[in-house]
């Protein structure tokens, strides 16, 4: 399933939008409340540790102290966790109905069950806010809403290209890659001289899934796995059998590095970062640590440049093609005792972020952005300019399915990966799931 509306999205990106200067509009982010008031504990649970997220975290901070300084009354409590662990915690808060008061989500199916067990508020009388709702790009709110309704608010955009190390691909006199083939040659040159070619921590799994959902987009098209995703196709065509075949033949190649099947996100991540692995395929998530994060040397971000997923010679897909789309909302829980005042910080949260997370964090938030007014680094300005080339984004296959779904597609991830299934069993594991799902 391609997410409703993102095509608007990319075709506004680059557009300052004429509501959005000072002088004419209600800026929500400064709602507040009676400081006056009775003393309120609100507790807030998020995905960025400053040991892994470092400006996301530094940014969260800020937007606390600053709504606290607002609103003397008001304590702002942050549990933070990584993303799986995060995840986990939230499976267990919901079994007991005790959610914090504000947390994060992801859209589309992931949100669904928590939707349907009635465990989120109602958001829409949020988003009516005057000046709020203006600011999300058209269909970044709309992959939050169930039924007509809105259970989270979007804080993030993303795409997911191909970072690389502009210093080893030099020193290998390799060019960046446009084609599979011509791709499959890099990462050939890099092993034959005993350079790790990719980084990969899959013991996260949802990581490998990036690598997947591109050879699926690129040889089957982006409809035929959105259509095998949501059960009116078959993950067992042929193009999306010969995606998972060729997950393998990368991992044949030495086309990873050492142990990805039993390292985090984190972990293989490192491999990029200290300079090992020449390429990593990850999120615009990740642009803080190429650009605004004071704990990564600046000769390391020199380094390091993008480049789109290559295509494939005979395959369906178009190299504007992305896998990404809305990442993290904020949601408020139903059976929260403080509402309300939930409801004043998700709003006060979300404009906010949308002002500070460019500048400060260097993070695509939801909210429109114009570069244009900003002093920002190459690498984020090419990156909102493919957003705006894009012909397409797919949610993230683990988010767009429903739970039992999404988990029987992780866990055949790392089995396809460590070459524990065939590319045929892979595909009837997902579509087995896909129809008792749907």
């Amino acid at each position: 399933m391609t997410v409703s509306g993102l095509l608007l999205i990319l075709s506004l990106l680059l557009v300052l939008s004429g509501c959005e200067n000072a002088s004419n509009r209600d800026d929500v982010g400064n709602i507040s409340a009676d400081g006056g008031g009775q003393p309120i504990t609100l507790k807030m649970m998020h995905i960025w540790p400053e040991s892994s997220s470092a400006q996301q975290y530094k940014l969260v901070s800020q937007i606390i102290d600053q709504y606290e300084q607002d609103n003397p009354n008001v304590t702002i409590e942050q549990e933070v966790f990584e993303n799986e662990q995060y995840k986990n915690k939230l499976k267990v808060l919901s079994a007991s109905n005790e959610l914090p008061d504000v947390g994060i989500t992801w859209a589309a199916g992931f949100m669904d069950p928590y939707v349907k067990g009635d465990l989120f508020a109602d958001l829409d009388d949020v988003l009516d806010r005057p000046g709020l709702k203006d600011k999300f790009f058209p269909g970044t709110v709309e992959a939050y809403s169930v039924d007509g309704k809105t259970y989270a608010l979007p804080i993030e955009l993303n795409i997911t290209p191909v970072y690389y190390n502009k210093e080893i691909f030099a020193k290998y006199n390799l060019r960046v890659p446009t084609t599979y083939e011509e791709f499959k040659q890099v990462v050939k040159t890099l092993a034959s001289h005993g350079v790790e070619p990719i980084a990969l921590g899959n013991k996260d799994r949802w990581t490998g899934s990036l690598w997947y959902m591109y050879l699926a987009d690129r040889i089957a098209g982006s409809d035929t796995l959105s259509k095998a995703i949501n059960a009116t196709g078959t993950f067992e065509d042929p193009g999306l059998i010969k995606a998972a075949q060729e997950i393998q033949n990368l991992v044949d190649m030495n086309a990873f590095n050492r142990g990805f099947n039993g390292l985090s996100n984190e972990e293989g991540k490192a491999e990029f970062m200290d300079g090992k692995a020449a390429m990593s395929l990850m999120g615009t998530w990740e642009i803080p640590n190429f650009t605004t994060n004071p704990d990564v040397p600046q000769e390391f971000k020199d380094k390091v440049g993008f480049f789109k997923f290559p295509t494939v010679a005979g395959g369906k897909g178009d190299i504007n093609s992305w896998v990404g789309g809305p990442g993290a909302g904020l949601f408020i829980a139903k059976n929260s005792k403080i509402k309300e005042e939930a409801k004043k910080f998700v709003a006060y949260f979300v404009a906010k972020w949308g002002e500070q997370s460019v500048t400060d964090a260097g993070v695509i938030p939801a909210t429109k952005v114009d570069p244009s007014s900003m002093d920002l680094p190459q690498i984020y300005v090419d990156l909102l300019g493919e957003l705006n080339k894009a012909s397409n984004i797919t949610l993230f296959a683990d988010v767009q399915m429903k739970p039992d779904a999404a988990q029987v597609h992780l866990n055949m991830i790392q089995a396809l990966f460590g070459e524990a299934v065939t590319p045929e069993e892979f595909a009837k594991k997902h579509q087995e799931a896909a129809q008792k799902n749907k």
